[in-house]
């Protein structure tokens, strides 16, 4: 990424931009035929923001790409979950920075969070069905752990129940 930018926490006031980002990844997801959120659930996006789990990095004062972090996942990772591994979730980028490789600023980042919490992994998940994202988190050094369908909880957002995914983990040498 040659762009200077800066990573914090997103504010209740970004949430119409942030829903605006949603819904233009779902557009785009959609036109390519790969799975999509259905119904995302804005109520888990402002928890994120009001716990301090979301974050956002900007670059020339525009919002160039959202996520949110966990630090357990019990639900999807069941009894992989040991309470050692960060959790990348809900990864959203601005369609003015595509191609950027944007993502590897946010692996940078949660690389640091995680040393700093004394963690030794990131973890995420992603639909099963795109063969595409999978390999492009895999250019960034995660593996993958397993392919998982998530239950139908209410301890889910209601985006992420009864999906078919892959757990994906970054054990890097960075770590």
């Amino acid at each position: 990424m040659q762009n200077h930018h800066k990573i914090c926490h997103t504010g209740l006031d970004d949430l119409p931009f942030i829903y605006q980002l949603f819904e233009h990844s779902i557009l785009y997801q959609e036109k390519k035929g790969f799975p999509v959120w259905r119904d995302y659930d804005k109520g888990a996006i402002v928890k994120d923001i009001e716990n301090k789990n979301q974050y956002k990095i900007i670059i020339d004062n525009t919002i160039a790409i959202v996520f949110s972090v966990a630090y357990s996942d019990k639900i999807i990772w069941r009894d992989l979950d040991k309470g050692n591994s960060i959790y990348l979730h809900r990864i959203v980028i601005n369609p003015l920075f595509k191609g950027q490789k944007l993502f590897g600023a946010v692996v940078r980042w949660a690389i640091g969070h995680a040393r700093e919490k004394g963690l030794s992994s990131i973890r995420m998940d992603t639909w099963a069905a795109n063969p595409t994202i999978i390999q492009y988190y895999k250019s960034f050094g995660f593996e993958t752990v397993e392919n998982y369908t998530t239950p139908n909880s209410t301890e889910l957002p209601v985006h992420n129940r009864n999906l078919s995914l892959t757990l994906l983990e970054y054990r890097g040498k960075a770590m």
